[in-house]
């Protein structure tokens, strides 16, 4: 039997450590290691060409920002990049069979990971995008006023806790993280007015979405208006994904994506669903339909991401009028349908009686009411009879 020809796709793994980088080669067995430092990035570079190695992709994971350096250094020599979730190749590694743990053994899964993405056409969505320098810079200043805002809340939770003699220190760092605090909202507000006051606008004519959630959604998420709403949705982990298996139907769950995002949108939404009238309606629908209140909540979430998303694709504000119906409107549409419908309402009554009959089979009594009726009082809890053993 002839074997079957498979085209060859070559790809680049590469297992990011703090002080080092394997390389491996998708159709080599060689692993070649650098510094993980500018100069190593060179010789990287420098080995691929002198190689002539044309990669399809050049694959590492996300390492706690180990990365980030390397991945901007190969972009700008225009290789394709793609950084993929450490959890998500391990799976895979455990899927082929691979179940030890190396670095050597990391960048060759790596390698054949990218392999397995390219063949299978799924490339477009593990690419990392191009490098913005302006977009980086914002989410950095976003981060550490997150972290700031951490580091104050603990004080406050420490000052309670602490003895009066001591609670001068506490008090004297929580009006230092306060002062901080105040001078990068002014440096975020700067610098979005300076680069990004178009889509700024857009995002602030929504109820519910301030200018700190606005730096969030321009510097965390670049796909915002590029993506489709299912999309969107589950690039920030609001989508619902099954759980079924057979005749088993689970609960929908929400799961991964980008955690700031999505508890900025968290936040945003409970402002959201009391004083944006579109989400407000949607929601008290969903809770008058028998929703969770946390399943209509984050069911507003994903409607005001898709809704901002469908704002900067089209360049246009916050319209409440495109919302859901109101009431009347609602009462209205009800109304035709009943009246178009008046016709054959006796038609339809009787058929769906008909394959009701059909369908519903018919059954005897149950044990228990067999024995209710051979003794009632039975059900009371009352002594059975003497001639009746069987009770």
């Amino acid at each position: 039997m002839s074997k079957v020809q498979v085209p060859k796709t070559t790809t680049i793994g590469i297992d990011v450590a703090k002080a080092h980088l394997d390389v491996a080669v998708s159709e080599r067995k060689e692993v070649r290691n650098f510094s993980n430092d500018p100069p190593g990035h060179a010789d990287i570079v420098a080995w691929i060409k002198s190689n002539k190695i044309r990669p399809s992709v050049i694959c590492m994971e996300a390492t706690g920002g180990y990365e980030k350096n390397l991945a901007a250094a190969l972009q700008t020599q225009g290789f394709p990049v793609a950084v993929v979730n450490p959890k998500r190749a391990r799976d895979y590694a455990k899927g082929i069979g691979l179940l030890a743990k190396t670095d050597k053994v990391d960048a060759r899964m790596l390698a054949r990971f990218a392999v397995t993405v390219v063949r299978d056409g799924d490339l477009e969505r593990y690419l990392l995008r191009p490098h913005d320098e302006q977009r980086e810079w914002l989410t950095a200043l976003v981060t550490r006023r997150r972290q700031l805002v951490t580091m104050r809340s603990a004080e406050w939770q420490r000052l309670e806790q602490t003895p009066l003699k001591l609670r001068s220190s506490i008090e004297t760092s929580i009006k230092t993280l306060r002062v901080q605090i105040s001078d990068f909202d002014a440096r975020i507000r700067q610098y979005i007015s300076a680069y990004y006051p178009a889509i700024n606008q857009l995002l602030q004519s929504a109820s519910g979405i301030g200018p700190q959630s606005s730096a969030i959604l321009i510097g965390a998420l670049p796909e915002l208006g590029e993506l489709n709403r299912r999309k969107i949705a589950a690039l920030v982990g609001t989508a619902p994904f099954a759980k079924d298996s057979g005749h088993s139907k689970g609960r929908r769950f929400i799961k991964g994506g980008r955690f700031e995002i999505r508890r900025m949108l968290y936040m945003a939404t409970l402002s959201a669903a009391r004083y944006n009238p579109v989400i407000k309606a949607f929601y008290e629908r969903l809770r008058a339909a028998g929703k969770f209140p946390k399943v209509a909540l984050v069911a507003c979430m994903r409607k005001l991401l898709t809704i901002l998303n469908a704002m900067v694709r089209d360049g246009k504000l916050w319209n409440p009028s495109k919302g859901p119906k109101t009431d009347a409107a609602s009462e209205q549409q009800r109304g035709d349908i009943s009246a178009n419908s008046g016709k054959n309402s006796l038609t339809s009554s009787k058929k769906f009686d008909l394959e009701t009959q059909k369908k519903t089979p018919t059954r005897g009594p149950t044990h228990r009411e067999r024995r209710a009726v051979d003794n009632p009082g039975w059900l009371t809890g009352q002594a059975c009879p003497v001639n009746r053993p069987v009770c």
